[in-house]
C-alpha cells in the first residue's frame, strides 16, 4: 500500500515530542505483496498487532430485536420495530459484510452488536459461547463511524501520540509507543503523510486514520459503518483490502456496506444480507450462488451476486421470494452456507470478559483520570492556539467591540450630563459578553459532541475529564480576551481611573463570560446548532427583563419579582453599576453652563435601585451560577451520551 500525501502540503510541529524514529531491536515480518506495507512488531512481542488464538473473539447472536420509540409532546409515543428476532453468527479471522438495501436495518445491527445502541434492543448477543457484557466487550473492540470524526487541526502523527497516551497504559514506555504508530502507519500507508494535518487529508486517508487511531488498543473486534462511503473505487479497494490483511490476523471484522462491485465482494469471507429488518442469507461470499440455485432463484450469468442479492431483498422480484429466503436461512440461524461446514460444533474459545479483566480490573479505560486530564488538556491548549476561529476571532471581536463602544460612549464615565448614557454603556458591555461567548459555543460545541461520542464509545477517556479539560482549556482565553475587552472599554470611556473599581468591573464581567459559557454549553449539548441559535438568544430575554434594566426591580409586581433571583445579569449588572458608582464616589464633573441632575452617585444609585453595598452578594450569586450551570450542562451532555445509545 503506497501512502500518497495528496491532502495538502501543511505540517505541524511536532509539539507532542519525538521524531518518529525508534531505536532498540526490532523484527520485520513482510505482509501479503498487494498491501505493499512492511510489519514492524516489538521483540517482546507485547504490543504489535497480531492477536493469539486464545483472543481471537467468535460472536453469536439470537431472536436480536430492536424497537425504535419516537416520543413527542404533542402526539402519542409511537413504536416501531426494526430488526425482527434475527439470528447469526460472526467467527474470527473473517472479514464480514452487512448488506441490505437502504432502511433494511444494516447500520441498526452494527450498532447493537458492537454495543453502542443498548436502548430498545431484545435477544442475547454471545462472545465466545457465554453471553457479552457490554462494558466488558467495549475493551475488547472499537466501533468506526461512517463519517470520519478527526481532529481537523491536528497532524496525523500528533493524532496516533494522543491515542497511544490515551489508550495505552502508562507503563507502556514512549519508545514502545513510537514503535507502535510507526508499525500501524506502515501497514496503512500513512508513514509520507504523518505530519499532515487530518483537515487536509484525502477521504481515504481520513479513512485509515480513523482505523488507525483504534488500531492503538489492538482491539479483537471492529466495527465498521459503511466504510467505503464517499471514496473512488481505488481507495475503496485500498481500504477493503487493509481490512482483509487485519481480519486474517485473527480479528473479527464486521462492517456495513450498501452495494458493493463485484471486485469488492471477492474480498470479503462471509456475508450477511438483511431485507427489511430480517435475514435473508447469512454466509460464505463464494456460496451465495449456490443459495441462489438451491432455493430456486438462480442468479443470470455474468450478474453480479451482490447486486442480485439487494435487487431480490428489495423485493423487485416479489415479496414472496424475500419470505422464502428468509425461511430458507431460518431468519439467520442456519450456517448451512458457511465456509466452514462444521461451525456449528466449533468449541468456545476463551472468555474475553475473564482475560481482560486481569489487566485493569475494574476499569474500562487504560489510563487513570490524571493522565486522562493531562493529555486531553495538552490536546486543548494546543488546539486552542491553531483554531482561528475559537481563538483569533474571538480576540479580534473583543477589542473591535471595545474601540467601537469606546468610541462612541467617549469619556462619558466621567460626565455628569452622560451618566444614563454611561449607564446604558455597561449594560451593552454585558450584553456583548452574554451574545458573543454564548453564541459561539452553542456554534463549536455541537463538533466537538461528534468526536466526544466516538472517543468516548472507544475508551479513550472518561467524560468527566474531558468535560473538565474543556472548562480548564477555555479559562485563560476567556481571561485574556475579557481582560482586554474591559481595559479598553474602561479607559476610552472616562470610568474611575483606580484599580479597585477596576477589578470590580473585570471580576464582574469575567463571571458573566462563565455564566453564559455554562448556558451555551447546556444549550448546545441538547440542541442542534439550528435550536440552539434560536434557544440562546430566546432565553436571554427574560434575563434582560429582570435585570433592572428599563424596569427598576422595586417597580416589578410582586407576581414578577421572582424572576429577579433567577436573572444573572441582575447581579452583574448591580455589580458593575456599583464599581463605577458605588464605594463613595466624589461628585462626578459637571459643566458649568449645564445641568447635572446625576452627578452625585449615590441619587443615581437610588434611581436605578442599586445599593452599592452588595457587590460581594453579588459575586456569590455569580458564582452560584457558573456551578448550576456547568453541572447542569455536564448531565446534560451525559444524557445525550446515553440517549444517543
Amino acid at each position: 500500500m503506497k501512502a500518497v500525501s495528496d491532502g495538502g502540503t501543511a505540517q505541524s510541529g511536532g509539539y507532542f515530542g519525538g521524531t518518529g524514529d525508534v531505536g532498540g531491536d526490532i523484527v520485520v515480518s513482510v505482509v501479503p505483496a498487494e498491501l505493499k506495507a512492511e510489519t514492524v512488531m516489538l521483540d517482546d512481542n507485547e504490543n504489535n498487532l497480531d492477536n493469539s488464538i486464545g483472543n481471537r473473539v467468535d460472536m453469536q447472536f439470537e431472536n436480536i430485536t430492536y424497537t425504535a420509540i419516537q416520543k413527542s409532546l404533542l402526539s402519542k409515543t409511537t413504536k416501531k420495530e426494526i430488526l425482527h428476532s434475527i439470528n447469526g453468527r460472526f467467527p474470527p479471522g473473517q472479514l464480514i459484510a452487512i448488506m441490505g438495501p437502504s432502511g433494511a436495518g444494516k447500520s441498526t445491527l452494527l450498532d447493537v452488536l458492537s454495543g453502542y445502541r443498548i436502548n430498545g434492543v431484545g435477544g442475547t448477543v454471545y462472545a465466545n459461547g457465554r453471553p457479552r457484557d457490554v462494558e466488558q466487550f467495549r475493551r475488547s473492540s472499537c466501533y468506526i463511524t461512517q463519517d470520519d470524526r478527526l481532529q481537523p487541526l491536528f497532524s496525523v502523527l500528533e493524532s496516533m501520540r494522543i491515542a497511544a497516551d490515551l489508550k495505552l497504559q502508562v507503563d507502556v514506555g514512549r519508545k514502545k509507543k513510537e514503535a507502535i504508530i510507526n508499525n500501524i502507519l506502515e501497514i496503512l500507508g500513512l508513514q509520507k503523510t504523518k505530519n499532515v494535518r487530518a483537515s487536509q487529508l484525502s477521504g481515504g486517508q481520513k479513512k485509515r486514520l480513523s482505523i488507525a487511531l483504534e488500531l492503538i488498543s489492538n482491539p479483537m473486534v471492529m466495527f465498521l459503518d459503511e466504510p467505503t462511503t464517499g471514496l473512488d473505487s481505488s481507495s475503496c479497494t485500498m481500504c477493503i483490502k487493509l481490512l482483509k490483511q487485519l481480519a486474517s490476523e485473527g480479528r473479527t471484522i464486521v462492517c456495513t456496506i450498501h452495494q458493493p462491485s463485484a471486485m469488492l465482494f471477492s474480498f470479503f469471507d462471509q456475508v450477511y444480507v438483511l431485507a427489511a429488518g430480517n435475514c435473508v442469507y447469512q454466509g460464505g461470499t463464494e456460496k451465495m450462488v449456490p443459495f441462489f440455485q438451491a432455493i430456486g432463484y438462480p442468479c443470470p450469468m455474468y450478474h453480479n451476486p451482490a447486486d442480485y442479492v439487494i435487487e431480490l431483498a428489495c423485493g423487485e422480484y416479489g415479496e414472496e421470494k424475500v419470505v422464502k429466503m428468509i425461511q430458507a436461512t431460518s431468519n439467520g440461524k442456519s450456517y448451512s452456507y458457511f465456509n466452514d461446514p462444521n461451525i456449528s460444533n466449533t468449541h468456545v474459545l476463551q472468555d474475553i470478559s475473564s482475560s481482560k479483566k486481569k489487566e485493569n480490573s475494574g476499569n474500562l479505560l487504560a489510563t487513570s483520570q490524571f493522565n486522562q486530564l493531562k493529555v486531553l488538556l495538552r490536546r486543548g491548549f494546543v488546539k486552542a492556539g491553531r483554531d482561528q476561529t475559537l481563538t483569533y476571532l474571538r480576540v479580534g471581536v473583543n477589542i473591535a467591540v471595545s474601540i467601537m463602544l469606546g468610541t462612541l460612549y467617549w469619556k462619558a464615565g466621567d460626565d455628569g450630563t452622560k451618566v444614563l448614557d454611561n449607564y446604558n454603556l455597561l449594560f451593552s458591555i454585558l450584553m456583548h459578553h452574554t451574545f458573543a461567548t454564548m453564541m459561539l459555543t452553542i456554534l463549536t460545541i455541537p463538533q466537538e459532541i461528534s468526536i466526544l461520542t466516538k472517543e468516548h464509545f472507544n475508551r479513550w477517556y472518561s467524560l468527566k475529564m474531558y468535560y473538565t479539560s474543556i472548562t480548564i482549556v477555555d479559562i485563560p482565553l476567556s481571561i485574556v480576551c475579557c481582560f482586554t475587552f474591559t481595559a479598553i472599554v474602561y479607559f476610552m470611556t472616562g470610568q474611575p481611573p483606580e484599580m479597585v473599581r477596576f477589578m470590580m468591573f473585570f471580576i464582574s464581567s469575567q463571571l458573566v463570560v462563565l455564566v453564559v459559557q455554562g448556558l451555551g454549553l447546556m444549550i448546545g449539548a441538547y440542541f442542534n446548532v439550528t435550536n440552539g441559535t434560536f434557544l440562546g438568544p430566546t432565553l436571554c430575554v427574560p434575563m434582560m427583563m429582570f435585570a433592572g434594566f428599563g424596569v427598576r426591580l422595586c417597580d416589578l409586581p410582586p407576581y414578577l419579582y421572582w424572576g429577579s433571583y433567577v436573572s444573572y445579569l441582575r447581579y452583574a449588572l448591580e455589580g458593575v453599576v456599583g464599581a463605577i458608582y458605588g464605594l463613595d464616589r466624589a461628585v462626578i464633573h459637571c459643566p458649568e453652563d449645564a445641568y447635572c441632575h446625576y452627578k452625585y452617585p449615590r441619587t443615581f444609585l437610588e434611581t436605578v435601585g442599586v445599593r452599592s453595598d452588595q457587590f460581594e452578594n453579588d459575586i456569590i450569586a455569580l458564582l452560584l451560577f457558573v456551578f448550576v450551570l456547568r453541572m447542569t450542562a455536564y448531565v446534560v451532555l451525559r444524557l445525550k451520551l446515553m440517549a444517543i445509545r
